[in-house]
């Protein structure tokens, strides 16, 4: 099942290019879009099959092996099995989850234009809310598929035994190439609120709470109107359902401390002021919904963030500590600092990436006009979820393309066999699974062979 390293081929951008294969298709004179496999009530087009397979080959121009056509056949497929049986099972995302999925997807295609929507419609002929509504099933189906292979795949671990003997297995001749890498640290800073904005979004926060007490206001319809999460706004605040440990410690602690129905006072966490209401709770997960307030920060604030940092690096320049134990203790980025600032590849969990991994361009350009040991003066930069923060950034190291090796690339080769453990994994689940469900392909796809062992 080589073609399960490519579950998730189907790039946003591929998505929001406006052009489908069947639009290709009928300016050339070529058939048009068709159905090649139905899963259930899933259905695979051959427009997604090319799209997913011009991707891979991009892909491939970057190092990576290029599948065959049949091979991104097979994990589409695999993809749709997955969905059919999620719905079976009754594993579900909610819409708020895919919201906020796509609003931080859509935020970072919007940095590659600068934040112009203008700019956008001009390249794809579509406003914002269109694309956005283009890329909703898309994202939806990647959660899904996402939240099956963790089920699948859970408990699944390697040792330094097994990982030595996947190495040992590759041909000398055959050892990947890898691009030179870098390992880059941040702190982060979030600009402290002024108190006197912080004590008017508590005030109408719990204006809002009385309202609803009183009857003159409904909870949904509040949200609705006020609340500035983009992810459950739409949705009258409901966030779904979410298990123990996923949300802001201090969101879930006080959702938890309510009765079903009854609503909470203000409390921050790190995206702002909440009003939680406990709709259900059902053990190791539950339900909330909310309205979420978010602090602007004034150009004051953001200057003191400035200097705050300035001093820090200071300290870090003359001796005093050391970056990773300052980004530990001071940075307000949870994603980087426990791992002492630096960025991690979500891939192998690697603190050695590729630039290419970094998805802010801005940040790309900025590590590579520096120079290795080299930190920057504090930079703004707009975080779509909290606004606008500051950041130091440290240049630690950098390391020439290589051939892969034990010793510089474990971690890399930790995650290539935890990905061969999990592929075979899932392998004997999809012939088991492919019996609970109904799949027809197309003629064209049977020399495939998708539905047989491997």
């Amino acid at each position: 099942m080589k073609s399960l390293n490519h579950l998730f081929l189907i790039l946003t951008f591929a998505v929001l290019s406006g052009v489908t294969f069947a639009q290709e298709a009928a300016q050339t004179g070529q058939v048009l879009d068709k159905i090649v496999a139905k899963v259930d009530n899933n259905i695979l087009l051959e427009s997604d099959v090319q799209r997913s397979y011009l991707e891979a080959l991009a892909q491939a121009q970057q190092g990576i092996e290029a599948p065959s056509r049949c091979d991104v056949f097979e994990s589409l497929l695999i993809n749709k099995l997955m969905i059919a049986k999620a719905e079976i099972d009754s594993i579900f995302v909610t819409d708020a989850e895919v919201l906020l999925q796509v609003d931080n997807r859509f935020s970072a295609v919007m940095q590659q234009f600068g934040g112009d929507e203008d700019v956008l419609v001009q390249v794809y002929g579509k406003t914002a809310d269109q694309l956005k509504a283009e890329i909703e099933d898309v994202i939806r189906e990647q959660l899904i598929v996402t939240r099956m292979r963790s089920k699948i795949t859970e408990g699944v671990t390697v040792s330094p035994a097994e990982v030595r003997s996947f190495f040992n297995s590759i041909p000398q001749d055959s050892l990947p190439l890898f691009t030179s890498e870098a390992t880059v640290g941040q702190i982060v800073k979030k600009p402290t609120i002024n108190p006197n904005l912080r004590d008017q979004m508590v005030n109408q926060l719990l204006q809002f709470k009385q309202d609803i007490s009183d009857g003159k206001a409904d909870f949904a319809d509040l949200a609705r109107k006020y609340s500035q999460d983009p992810g459950s706004a739409a949705q009258g605040g409901d966030l779904g359902f979410f298990r123990r440990g996923e949300l802001a410690p201090q969101y879930e602690s006080t959702a938890l401390a309510l009765r079903p129905g009854e609503i909470s006072d203000p409390v921050e966490t790190q995206f702002g002021f909440h009003m939680i209401q406990l709709l259900e709770n059902r053990g190791t997960s539950y339900n909330t919904r909310h309205i979420l307030l978010i602090p602007e920060a004034t150009e004051e604030d953001v200057l003191k963030a400035e200097r705050y940092l300035d001093s820090l690096k200071t300290v870090i320049e003359s001796g005093k500590i050391e970056f990773a134990k300052a980004a530990k203790e001071y940075s307000d980025d949870r994603n980087t600092s426990d791992n002492g600032g630096f960025f991690v590849d979500p891939a192998t969990n690697s603190n050695r990436l590729s630039l290419r991994t970094l998805e802010d361009p801005v940040l790309y350009f900025t590590i590579d006009t520096m120079q290795v040991g080299q930190m920057t003066k504090p930079m703004r930069f707009e975080d779509p979820r909290e606004g606008v923060k500051v950041r130091i950034l440290f240049y630690k190291a950098r390391y020439p393309a290589h051939r892969a090796n034990l010793e510089d690339d474990y971690e890399k080769l930790k995650a290539a066999t935890l990905r061969r453990k999990e592929d075979e994994l899932l392998e004997k689940w999809f012939l088991t699974a492919k019996e609970d469900v109904f799949i027809d392909i197309d003629p064209s796809y049977d020399r495939c062979n998708a539905l047989q062992a491997k």
